[in-house]
This record gives structure tokens, C-alpha cells and sequence, in this order.
């Protein structure tokens, strides 16, 4: 595969080895941190490919360009008996990630020096593979797929992404600034970010670059790993929606979903998302996926990270979205909540607002969309036996009744069918905004 020029290698490896990157203090955990979890964990990527539950246990796990080893330990917090293998171009970093994981004391876990272009030498096949923050340095993003694609299961899945060129295009200006400032002729140090540093600070605030790119966060704790990875990191690129599908080609693979999909919705961009203009009302039924998330980044391009699931073509399994079920489908439904849920603090909340008969806050433990979703205190009950294990809808509807036998309106017994459908729809809610899973 093509790679990067050894001297652009070398640069890029020693930024890394002398700044390793995240410098997370090395007892810092994700677990508390749900959102994190969720979108590292085998089953959310799975289930929007094949509207299945799978079990991570003894899935075998890919970090590419680990790094210090943070995202390898929330890979393993999140997936459970699974075997995280972390490999990186920086010896320092995967000294660091060995350390991160066995000061949280995870044992199934190992870690190598190595580049994703060799990821073949290591002998293995994966069933998720996580490249987080790396691809947008390869000249060519294809390539770097294909080598993941080539020790990827037939159905596994990869999670990758790319920097976006018109979110960022800023910044890459102001790279290319201090670029023509010889500040990146060799790898940045002390005097190259305080350079750096001061030509911003220097700037008036109605300088378009600064205006566009300075925040008081390069004034804290993490200035220095911040321009780093912004103003003076060495390799980076930037790429569109179109790049993206062009690599998936290029690399064999096919796309999957975004990795915060309620977030591209293009919908979402207009006042009145059932009442469009003429054009888009007659055009949008008929545009590609990859047209809709162009437009979307066009119009309103917020997005740092071009972030993706993908796979190998034709692997994901056949099934009608939740949204076209019909009655008969939700009779055979098996309804999970998602295992990050179920947390000590998740089920003290839920339960203590059962018990007090007050509105459940579900969205302050994970929020897809940015809306603070609140379940009322009565439906809300009906998520307690998911806790323990998935239900059928057969049995959540009893349950339902039994909580609520008599219409509050008539006083009259409530009815199958009343229940079923007030619990279809509150279950296809919950599907849609990501926190439970529906399997037939």
C-alpha cells in the first residue's frame, strides 16, 4: 500500500513519541462516561447493521494508532470479555497504553509497535477494528482501509474517521501559515509552540484566523497538546463526505452508518422539516445517502470528525427498519436495553423516580440527538425488568397493564389493545433515539 514518505513518518513518529496523544492522566477511567461507552461498544455498530444483539465476549478487538491507550481501555470497559490488541508507530505510546491497562487492571489486552500498514504481520483477523484519529494522516485513506479491510472478519466492522476540510479549513491555514514560518521543518518543540503561541495572541481578535480558530482553551493546562494537535500537527488533512465513499471504493468496503448518525440528519437544518420548499420536498425521497450527508456538510459543515462505520460489502443482514413494522412484527419483538444503561446510578435514578411517581430523566445519561428526552414516571416502569434481562413485548405489555389496569379517562379495564399500542409507541421512541434494541 502507498504510505507516508519516511521523512513525514519520522516527523509524525517523533510528535508522537515526544508528545504522546491523549495525555490522559493515566488513572483517569471512562466508565462513568456512557457516551463514550456506547460508541465504543461492538453492539451499537452491530445492531445498525443488522438490527441484532451481539454478545462482545471473546470478540477480538483492533485499537490502530492506540496511542497512550485510552480509547483501548474504554474498548475493553466497553466490551466485556473481549481481547483488545493496540498497535501504534510510537514505542512511547504503547509503553504508555501497557501501563494505562494494567493500572485499571485489564488483562486481555495486548499492545505492539506497529503501523497500520503491516497490520498483516501480526498474524490475526479482528472483529471491530477502532482507527480513531489517524486516517486523515495517510496520503492516501484508501489504502489504510484496505489493509484494516485485509485482517477484518467478513462481518466485522470498522470505525474510522477523517477530519473535515471545511470545518476545519481554518486551521489548516493556520498550519500552512506557520508552516511558511519554518515552525514544522522538523518536529515542534518548546520554542516552535511558543512561537506559535504568540503570533496568535499577538493577532487583534477581529483577525479572521484568530477570530476563527483561537479559544481560551490554548491558554490552560492543555495549550501545549492543543496546538499540537491543531496549529502544528504534522500530516494532517482534510477531506469531505465525497473523499470519504471514494476510499470505501478504493479500499473494497462498503458504509455502514456515521458514528453520531442523529447528527447528519439534513432534516434538522430546516425550520419546518415537514413543510420544505418545493425543490427539496420533490428531491430529497430520491438522493443518496451520500448526497444527503454532502448536503448536510455543505450547509452546515459543524462537524470536526467525518466519523464512519464501514464493512465489507454485502455482509450486513436483511431487516425492516423498526420504523416500517407492522403489528405482527412488534408481536414477535425482543426488546433490550443498551448494556451501557445499566449502570448503579442509571437504575437509582430510574427506580427512585418510579417510586416518587416523578418524570425520568433518561436523556442526562446519554443524549444522540442534544435533546434531554423525559419519559414519564408510569411508562418509564416498564424499563426496570430490562434492567435484569431483554423482555418480550407480549410482557411489557402485561407488565403496562398492570401498572395501569383501569383508562384514567373512562375507569374503564384497560384494554390489549390500548396497551399494545401506547407501548409500541413508546418503545419505538426509545429505539429511535438509541436507548433500547429491538430484535424479531
Amino acid at each position: 500500500m502507498a504510505v507516508q514518505t519516511s521523512e513525514l513518518l519520522e516527523k509524525i513518529r517523533q510528535q508522537f513519541d515526544s508528545a504522546p496523544y491523549p495525555r490522559i492522566p493515566i488513572e483517569d477511567s471512562p466508565k462513568e462516561n456512557i457516551s463514550l461507552l456506547y460508541f465504543h461498544s461492538l453492539i451499537t455498530p452491530y445492531y445498525q447493521r443488522n438490527q441484532k444483539v451481539i454478545d462482545p465476549k471473546d470478540k477480538v478487538i483492533l485499537d490502530a494508532g492506540c496511542g497512550s491507550g485510552f480509547k483501548s481501555l474504554t474498548l475493553a470497559l466497553a466490551n466485556p470479555g473481549a481481547k483488545v490488541i493496540g498497535v501504534d508507530i510510537s514505542e512511547q505510546s504503547v509503553k504508555l497504553a501497557e501501563q494505562r491497562l494494567a493500572y485499571h487492571g485489564i488483562e486481555n489486552a495486548e499492545f505492539r509497535v506497529c503501523g497500520v500498514e503491516d497490520l498483516s504481520s501480526l498474524g490475526m483477523s479482528f472483529d471491530y477494528i477502532n482507527c480513531d484519529e489517524l486516517l486523515y494522516l495517510f496520503p492516501s485513506p484508501a489504502a489504510a482501509l484496505k489493509s484494516m479491510g485485509s485482517v477484518l472478519k467478513p462481518e466485522g466492522i470498522i470505525r474510522s474517521n477523517l477530519h473535515c476540510a471545511f470545518q476545519r479549513a481554518y486551521l489548516f491555514r493556520a498550519q500552512e501559515l506557520f508552516k511558511t514560518m519554518g515552525l514544522m521543518e522538523d518536529n515542534p518543540r518548546e520554542m516552535e509552540i511558543e512561537i506559535a503561541t504568540e503570533t496568535m495572541k499577538a493577532l487583534r481578535d477581529v483577525v479572521l484566523l484568530k477570530a476563527r480558530t483561537w479559544d481560551s482553551g490554548y491558554e490552560d493546562e492543555k495549550a501545549e497538546e492543543k496546538m499540537l494537535m491543531n496549529y502544528l500537527f504534522q500530516g494532517d488533512k482534510g477531506y469531505t463526505i465525497r473523499d470519504m465513499f471514494a476510499s470505501f471504493k478504493g479500499a473494497d468496503l462498503e458504509f455502514v452508518k456515521m458514528l453520531n448518525w442523529h447528527r447528519w440528519n439534513l432534516l434538522d437544518l430546516f425550520k419546518e422539516s415537514d413543510n420544505l420548499p418545493a425543490y427539496w420536498a420533490m428531491s430529497l425521497p430520491e438522493v443518496s445517502e451520500e448526497d444527503k450527508l454532502y448536503l448536510f456538510e455543505l450547509l452546515h459543515p459543524i462537524h470536526r470528525l467525518i466519523d464512519f462505520w464501514c464493512g465489507h460489502p454485502n455482509q450486513g443482514q436483511s431487516f425492516i427498519p423498526v420504523s416500517e413494522w407492522e403489528d405482527s412484527h412488534w408481536k414477535q419483538a425482543k426488546v433490550y436495553l443498551h448494556p451501557q444503561l445499566k449502570t448503579p446510578n442509571f437504575r437509582e435514578e430510574l427506580v427512585k423516580s418510579v417510586t416518587a411517581m416523578k418524570p425520568f430523566a433518561i436523556g442526562q445519561f446519554l443524549s444522540l440527538n442534544g435533546e434531554d428526552l423525559i419519559l414519564d414516571s408510569s411508562m418509564a416502569h416498564c424499563l426496570i425488568p430490562l434492567l435484569e434481562q431483554p423482555q418480550s413485548m407480549t410482557s411489557l405489555v402485561e407488565r403496562w397493564k398492570q401498572i395501569r389496569p383501569l383508562d384514567p379517562i373512562t375507569l374503564q379495564q384497560t384494554e390489549d389493545e390500548q396497551a399494545f399500542y401506547l407501548i409500541r409507541q413508546f418503545l419505538s421512541n426509545l429505539e429511535a433515539s438509541g436507548y433500547i434494541l429491538l430484535e424479531q
